[in-house]
């Protein structure tokens, strides 16, 4: 109990010091929103982070921070991942945050349009990928089907979550343990592009990869900075 009435209080703490030190949460740079889930908020704020930024993909990726010397050690760790998949994958793209990396496809990469079957081209890409999670067995996979506002928000909700766990299985049948996988579908209600205009709604269809540390990871990163 007293344990969780302290990260209660660290939770509290940490949130406040983001609100007085910056005037909004898109102001802090990734960099200092790690720094502030390090020291205290751990996935609830990270969550936090997300949903007020409106990037919920960040907030995983936050929320999976260890920081200090064992998280420079996963740091280092994703960048050797990031930059294999970047070479090995140029139609993605791919962002190191924090502890982890954020690697978007746009779903003309994936479906055809208004389908969530992936097709033969995109099997290539994703086999790319597969390979290289494959070297990099300790980490999770969370999988976000977005899509842009046309239709209702119930049935792009349905198409986006189709479209995540087609991907998902897909993995799977290539050799990604299910452990290490979660699919979401988020429909239109997080875009990252403008949904005025025809390349921005291109765009928002998309699918994106959050790979983040492992417990196993982790455990071993602390083990070796004598954490």
């Amino acid at each position: 109990m007293k344990k969780n009435i302290t990260s209660s209080l660290i939770l509290m703490v940490a949130i406040s010091v983001l609100f007085t030190q910056c005037s909004t949460i898109n102001s802090m740079n990734n960099t200092q929103k790690g720094t502030a889930i390090g020291a205290g908020g751990g996935a609830a704020l990270g969550a936090v982070i997300g949903k007020m930024s409106g990037n919920t993909g960040l907030g995983t990726i936050l929320g999976a921070v260890v920081g200090g010397a064992a998280g420079n050690i996963i740091g280092r760790k994703m960048d050797k991942q990031a930059e294999e998949i970047k070479n090995q994958i140029p139609n993605a793209k791919v962002e190191r945050v924090e502890e982890g990396i954020n690697v978007e496809f746009n779903s003309a990469i994936l479906f055809g349009f208004n389908q969530s079957n992936v097709s033969p081209a995109a099997q290539t890409s994703l086999n790319d990928l597969v390979t290289i999670l494959n070297k990099y067995p300790d980490t999770n996979i969370e999988i976000d089907g977005h899509t842009d506002n046309t239709g209702t928000v119930e049935y792009n909700q349905t198409l986006s979550e189709k479209r995540a766990n087609t991907v998902g299985d897909y993995l799977k049948t290539k050799g990604i343990a299910p452990s290490r996988i979660t699919t979401k579908g988020l429909s239109f209600t997080v875009p990252k592009y403008s949904n005025d205009t025809p390349e921005g709604r291109t765009k928002n269809r998309r699918v994106e990869f959050l790979i983040t540390a492992n417990d196993k990871m982790q455990a071993d990163a602390k083990k070796e900075a004598g954490q």
